[in-house]
């Protein structure tokens, strides 16, 4: 199994900034994706960012030109950096652990806990 610790989430204005952190107990797999999803309430988890092991970045569209996401695999840790924060961001984000394959791409297995962010107008 794997173990999450995340932190760095909070309450911020409109214009924000604020930069999740997220350490894992091990990659688990040798080819991973780290990725981070966002709830908010009556709403689907989506999708905001993710990494792979060779450092190969994808965003959500809402997150593009905003958001950063970074991994430091000697330190097991995964980051979303997020700037230009709105009130559409708040949200419960989570981290996640993904098992990579050229077939399917990432397959998300394990998750973190979530961290709240709260943007005010």
């Amino acid at each position: 199994q794997v173990q999450f610790v995340e932190s760095g989430g909070g309450s911020v204005p409109s214009g924000g900034s604020l930069k999740l952190s997220c350490t894992i107990s091990r990659y688990y797999y040798a080819n991973y994706c780290l990725g981070w999803f966002r709830q908010a309430p009556g709403k689907q988890r989506e999708r905001v960012a993710s990494i792979d092991r060779d450092g190969q970045t994808t965003y959500a569209a809402p997150a593009k030109g905003r958001f950063s996401v970074s991994a430091d695999s000697a330190e097991n840790a995964g980051y979303l950096s997020m700037s230009s924060l709105e009130p559409d961001d708040t949200a419960m984000y989570y981290c996640s652990l993904a098992r990579k394959t050229r077939q399917l791409g990432c397959e998300w297995k394990f998750w973190g806990q979530g961290t709240q962010v709260t943007v005010s107008s």
